[in-house]
């Protein structure tokens, strides 16, 4: 079943022209996770991963932000850009991921492991931001980790997934990790992988970090059931990097579906196709454009983070930046 068109307009054409009259009366500027719809994508001023697009959001002389995406990423958004007005167009629009972990029980281990230094992947909360000392993106998780001292424990924050994938890139054995994991990512099985490379042996494969799948790829290419030099361990922003210059005719992709759209949009010479095709976040899908065009007509729902919470948040993904650019972000 295709994206219902919003009552009250004759074509998507007539839809996006008044989202857009609407953004420019309200001062707006409209931020699309890679996840969102493909017709939320095609309408936004800047689509991309969730830090990628919170850095613009601090940038923006747009006095609004409408942020498309999960209600995290909107909170990410207004820690990075304080003074400004931030929209989601569905306040419930949550992640499972990020509520895997919550301040509180944070707290509790970093009572357990005293001294050690709390790296929080960017799919957080503010709050859990608040209380971590550094914060990372999958494609920079490696190097904010091995900024910790080689001595002193890390509690790495909340995707299990990446977290091993950090650990076998730095050899660390002090790395502790949160047993969390992002419902759609952990869906992409070894099974799926392992069906769908068959069935394309001469494809190229990008994986996601975050990917219940990302050791058997490792593991396969090992035993050389798959070729290293194909497999491509990846965040979405590096996703679309390798993209723009990739000359294969086909990859399969291991992440949330809606980056298909973008992928496609980089190089449409090249057939982009799923490894799961049902990996879909439900969370992401709950930005329709019917919400979209009524957050901006209403100026709802508006997301606040409480001063305080927000500038220790902030402290964090700036220690982060200080080490490196973040790349390609989650």
């Amino acid at each position: 079943m295709g994206t219902a068109l919003p009552p009250g307009f004759t074509d998507w054409t007539h839809w996006q022209s008044e989202v857009r009259e609407l953004a420019r009366q309200k001062d707006a500027v409209i931020l699309a996770h890679n996840y969102q719809l493909p017709q939320i994508q095609d309408v936004a001023d800047h689509v991309g991963d969730s830090l990628a697009l919170s850095r613009l959001a601090a940038s923006a002389e747009a006095s609004m932000i409408v942020f498309a995406g999960v209600h995290f990423m909107a909170e990410t958004a207004k820690i990075l850009a304080p003074d400004k007005r931030v929209l989601i167009p569905d306040a419930r629009a949550g992640c499972s991921l990020a509520d895997t972990i919550t301040a509180d029980q944070l707290r509790a281990w970093k009572a357990e492991h005293p001294g050690a230094v709390v790296v929080a992947y960017v799919n957080t909360t503010a709050e859990v931001k608040a209380e971590s000392d550094i914060c990372c993106t999958s494609s920079n998780a490696v190097e904010v980790v091995e900024s910790v001292p080689a001595d002193q424990e890390v509690l790495f924050l909340p995707d299990m997934f990446l977290a091993a994938h950090v650990k076998r890139k730095t050899g660390r054995t002090n790395i502790h990790n949160w047993l969390g994991e992002c419902h759609v990512h952990a869906g992409i099985s070894p099974a799926d992988l392992e069906a769908a490379v068959h069935a394309d042996k001469d494809a190229e494969l990008y994986v996601h970090p975050e990917c219940g799948c990302s050791t058997s790829a490792l593991w396969m290419t090992t035993v050389g059931d798959i070729p290293a030099e194909r497999t491509h361990i990846l965040s979405t922003g590096a996703m679309l990097d390798e993209a723009r210059h990739s000359t294969a005719s086909k990859v399969l992709v291991a992440t949330e579906i809606g980056m298909l759209h973008q992928l496609r949009r980089a190089n449409p010479g090249t057939d982009f196709q799923a490894v799961n095709p049902k990996a879909s976040c439900k969370f992401m899908k709950m930005i329709t454009p019917e919400k979209l065009i009524t957050a901006l007509r209403d100026e709802k729902d508006e997301v606040h983070v409480a001063p305080e919470i927000a500038a220790r948040a902030r402290q964090a993904v700036e220690r982060m930046v200080a080490i490196g650019q973040p790349g390609g972000g989650e």
